[in-house]
């Protein structure tokens, strides 16, 4: 087979990394995270590239061009390409999430362990077309 099938929610529960890719095809990406609690992913634009972000369990904060609105277990929030966001953990529990990018922003197979790893890695970059 050459799609990926998976339960999303044991996917999202069972990560411990801070972001985990899991499928990447010529047109989307899987990929799940885990923002540990007071953390964050950190205010980013994505410039080409659409984003679909699912809450699995936990709680915070979206922030969509400065607005923030609570994100919780069963939210899901579309960030258009070009919108500054960032997503907080505002729980005591981490905040699991699910997210969709079109077209893939990392490259296949990335595994960052820590928000500092990301942060480190200067050849995460979407794939070539």
């Amino acid at each position: 087979m050459n799609g990926f099938h998976a339960n999303l929610f044991e996917a999202a529960r069972q990560n411990e990394d801070f972001r985990r890719v899991l499928h990447t095809t010529k047109h989307t990406q899987f990929v799940v995270m885990t923002i540990p609690p007071g953390g964050e992913i950190g205010s980013e634009v994505h410039d080409g590239i659409d984003q679909v972000l699912i809450a699995v369990s936990g709680a915070g904060t979206s922030v969509l061009d400065g607005e923030e609105r609570p994100f919780a277990a069963g939210d899901v929030v579309v960030v258009p390409e070009g919108t500054r966001h960032n997503f907080v953990n505002s729980g005591a529990e981490p905040l699991r999430i699910a997210t969709v990018y079109g077209p893939p922003d990392h490259p296949p197979g990335t595994v960052h362990h820590t928000k500092a790893d990301a942060d480190r890695d200067e050849g995460d970059r979407p794939p070539a077309p």
